[in-house]
């Protein structure tokens, strides 16, 4: 496996890879890799001839600076991992290579990036925008991979994609959880032993919800959700909004979409934690 740091080591290994026929998958990171992130290699090994997965903290899409300083970064361990898994590549660059200037760039991709994290983290999908471009200018893949963890972040990249008339196809990939449901994310690391004993109850209250969803409308749906997840101690709901999970507008209605999503935001103690729920017509 290679490690590259500067644009132009990235762009000598693709153009050798591109030149003998080979497809590049790539997996966009921020590091503290775990089986999720595992998961978005091991499905672009299968769908691509190259795996290139990028280890890079952008600063331009925190909103909070604790959150970006507290951001475990675990370069060795994520290494280690990204070998045994078999990627080709790892890029690794520093800050000042992703951004020789400041990115003044501002998207506009419509609606999709001004309701739920777009709303609660001003500024945030502007700067994975910013960042994702950048990425895929120097990267070129042919497919990148992405979690469906992160629902939103999704719809707003492809958003981007068309809107850039990029060829890069995005692929979402299955949330991968642990045995007790919980939705693994790089911040989980930050639970306490008591905090990680509660996260799980996030996806059992949403997965019940799916029941309630058969007697109740979708307001009364999440009026319930954040009654139930408010009740555990140490749990606090930023937002619940169900939403069809094209537009990510509110549904009022379980007939306006055949694709409904639940999309959530939890404060577990002062660790933020995101999932979804899928309802079925």
């Amino acid at each position: 496996m290679t490690v590259l740091t500067k644009i132009e080591e990235v762009e000598n290994f693709v153009y050798a890879q591109k030149s003998a026929g080979r497809t590049i998958g790539f997996v966009p990171t921020m590091g503290a890799l775990h089986k999720g992130h595992l998961s978005l290699v091991k499905k672009a090994l299968d769908e691509c001839d190259v795996c290139i997965v990028s280890i890079f903290v952008n600063p331009t899409q925190f909103n909070d600076p604790k959150d970006l300083e507290t951001y475990p970064r675990t370069f060795q361990a994520d290494a280690d991992l990204l070998e045994d898994v078999g990627a080709h590549a790892i890029f690794h660059p520093e800050v000042e290579t992703i951004y020789p200037e400041k990115d003044d760039r501002i998207f506009d991709v419509g609606a999709v990036a001004e309701v739920m994290e777009g709303k609660h983290r001003p500024g945030h999908f502007n700067g994975v925008m910013q960042v994702v471009s950048r990425l895929f200018e120097i990267v070129k893949p042919d497919k990148a991979f992405f979690g469906e963890k992160d629902f939103q972040q999704i719809a707003v990249i492809k958003a981007m994609v068309n809107q850039m008339r990029s060829s890069v196809r995005i692929v979402a990939c299955p949330i991968i959880r642990e045995e007790d449901g919980l939705a693994l994310s790089s911040r989980n690391v930050r639970l306490s032993h008591d905090l990680r004993c509660k996260a799980p109850h996030i996806h059992q209250i949403l997965q019940q919800s799916t029941s309630w969803a058969h007697n109740m409308k979708p307001q009364q749906v999440k009026d319930k959700v954040v009654e139930e997840l408010n009740k555990i101690n140490s749990l606090e709901v930023e937002y619940y909004d169900i939403v069809d999970g094209d537009t990510l507008q509110s549904i009022k209605e379980w007939n306006e979409s055949q694709n409904i999503m639940g999309c959530i935001t939890v404060y577990c103690g002062e660790v933020r934690l995101i999932d979804n729920i899928h309802y079925s017509n």
